[in-house]
């Protein structure tokens, strides 16, 4: 089954399916397969054949040697026009209009999304639609849903990095713009505080980190991880409803289990203190992974969503929380976003444990300074106030 070549469809085996579930072979020339791209199963054959009266889906099989400019086609294909008519029809006739090419690249570009993974159903005398369960990250995907004044950041996405954070150091050091958005669909060695490796299976988190350029000093850097833990949960809630705690200084919290965490890494400049460039690091659990957690993590970790996450998009959320971020950075010193970390914070006025020099002391988390610090009371009455270190609430028993 080869029969595409530069000058483009010469023939084609189409597999015809009926709702009866009977299902049978045809094989059509250039011509009629061009009629069938339209849209149409017009062709006289097939209305001739006495299963033409019950077709109602019809697949081409054709397998491509060359797919000469498919690439361009398929970043405007994939969701500039796919996603914004998810579980829609949209006929072959109306993308080429849009795009002002012809049905033969449109009939390519689908075949080649089909081969990425993407569900791309086509239905007789109504075109192709984007399966609703359909979830890629893209950054067309994204890009739909970004605010006006971000469509025009730059987004880099990857099937596989080692640490998107990896990623955008090197970018940031090549000049990369404030907002940059780096983003893959799995980490191999994705980064943790204090060294630790976060956990990123593939198709089932959102691991991404975002290029920002504050106009901030080296010690106002807490604020970008603290602003940034409200932002996702903001982000999160708006668009799955889910309502998520942050537990001091920098882990997402669902259930007293964790979902995500925030991993900040900055560039200084010495003589002025200020920051060059900052990393923000995100990492998230979207869905379960189908192999569910490494044990070591099975009663600390969890994720938005276990099996089913209702079509939500991880586009939509990706672009809300860089919309959140990038919107909170200007006005991080006006602290506004203080009294909603409180209002999430796990810890407050609970007893902890927590870490600072290598010392474990109980205490009592009392206060969130303006600055994002922890306000530790102890049982004497003395007051320890926290920048860094490891909290855990105390568990009595």
């Amino acid at each position: 089954m080869k029969y595409l070549s530069r000058e483009g469809v010469k023939a084609a085996i189409i597999d015809i399916k009926c709702e009866c579930g009977h299902s049978f072979k045809k094989e059509f020339n250039k011509e009629e397969i061009q009629f069938i791209l339209l849209g149409s199963l017009a062709t006289k054959e097939l209305y001739n054949s006495s299963e033409m009266r019950e077709v109602n889906n019809i697949e081409i099989l054709i397998q491509e040697d060359d797919v000469d400019n498919i690439k361009a086609l398929l970043s405007k294909l994939k969701y500039k026009i796919l996603e914004e008519n998810k579980g829609k029809n949209i006929s072959g006739e109306e993308i080429a209009k849009k795009l002002n090419i012809s049905r033969t690249s449109i009939w390519k570009a689908i075949n080649a999304l089909r081969s990425e993974g993407y569900t791309i159903n086509a239905v007789t005398n109504k075109g192709y639609s984007l399966a609703t369960n359909t979830d890629f990250i893209s950054k067309e995907g994204i890009s739909l849903y970004l605010n006006n004044e971000y469509s025009n950041i730059d987004i880099y996405t990857y099937k596989l990095v080692s640490s998107t954070n990896d990623v955008a150091k090197t970018l940031a050091l090549n000049g990369a713009k404030h907002g940059t958005v780096i983003i893959s669909e799995e980490q191999s060695v994705g980064k943790g505080r204090l060294g630790r490796v976060f956990y990123s299976p593939a198709n089932t988190g959102i691991y991404m980190s975002i290029i920002l350029r504050p106009n901030l000093t080296a010690m106002d850097s807490v604020l970008i991880t603290t602003s940034a833990s409200v932002a996702i949960c903001n982000a999160i809630q708006k668009v799955t409803g889910i309502e998520c705690q942050i537990k001091w200084i920098n882990d997402i919290y669902l259930n007293n289990k964790k979902v995500g965490g925030i991993l900040t890494e900055a560039s200084t400049n010495f003589e002025s203190g200020t920051i060059d460039y900052l990393i923000l690091g995100i990492g998230l659990n979207f869905n379960k992974p189908k192999e569910s957690f490494p044990k070591e993590l099975e009663t600390i970790a969890s994720s938005l969503f276990s099996n089913n996450n209702g079509n939500i998009n991880r586009n939509i959320l990706c672009a809300e929380i860089v919309n959140n971020i990038l919107s909170m950075i200007p006005q991080i010193k006006s602290y506004d976003f203080i009294s909603e970390y409180k209002k999430r914070s796990i810890i407050l006025n609970n007893e902890i444990v927590y870490i600072s020099a290598g010392v474990s002391s109980i205490g009592k988390a009392i206060d969130i300074n303006n600055d994002g610090s922890l306000v530790v009371k102890h049982d004497d009455g003395s007051i320890k106030v926290l920048n860094s270190g490891e909290v855990t609430i105390r568990r009595l028993n």
